[in-house]
């Protein structure tokens, strides 16, 4: 049995869409815990085992996993026959993996400095900007493709896409991008898991 650790309506949700993408919800022990909140709302969980009280983290037979890209490649290596992931050997694994680490090196931290309306030279030449990171997602989905990998929906969706669920106003102008946000959020899985994460917020809220 896996264990994740998984506080609704946060970056963990990606995780718990994924898992109910691939279809190994029965295998994964889900704990829901608290986090601080950007809005003062939450409290750092004491049943939580991340040193950093974050979410998500995946627990396995001891080993800890925390990042979601790592996680996701995880689960990738755990089930490699499973929707949603390209396992190694697959013709896009190379795309996959490339992706997974382009949202956390250079994607996040240029939507989150672009919401908090933050610039420097150091950070568009080491990260670039906000139409370098749309651009190249026009250019990923430029053959009409419905998502980022040819080979069709995988995890990169999810994750490429999760940003714009919480800030709408990120979303860059571009027909294709915007499509492409919307088929992602309006997938059966991640509409499932957003409502179950929105009772299970409002009850967690109420018990406080």
């Amino acid at each position: 049995m896996l264990t994740l650790f998984h506080a609704p309506l946060s970056r963990s949700t990606t995780i718990v869409t994924l898992i109910e993408e691939m279809g190994i919800t029965a295998e994964i022990d889900l704990r829901y815990i608290s986090i601080p909140r950007y809005d003062g709302t939450g409290a750092r969980d004491p049943a939580n085992p991340h040193p950093e009280g974050k979410v998500p983290l995946l627990v396995h037979d001891g080993a800890e996993v925390w990042e979601r890209a790592a996680i996701i490649t995880y689960l990738a290596d755990i089930y490699p026959d499973a929707a949603a992931i390209r396992p190694a050997g697959h013709p896009e694994r190379g795309a996959f993996l490339s992706w997974l680490s382009y949202y956390g090196s250079v994607a996040e931290p240029v939507l989150l400095l672009q919401a908090a309306d933050i610039t420097h030279p150091f950070i568009t030449s080491a990260l670039r900007g906000p139409d370098e990171v749309a651009a190249r997602l026009d250019a990923a989905l430029s053959g009409g493709q419905d998502y980022i990998l040819k080979s069709g929906f995988s995890a990169v969706d999810l994750l490429l896409a999760s940003p714009f669920s919480w800030f709408p106003a990120a979303i860059p102008d571009i027909a294709a991008v915007k499509a492409w946000a919307a088929r992602v959020a309006a997938r059966p899985a991640a509409v499932a898991v957003f409502q179950r994460d929105q009772a299970q917020l409002a009850a967690m809220n109420t018990e406080a």
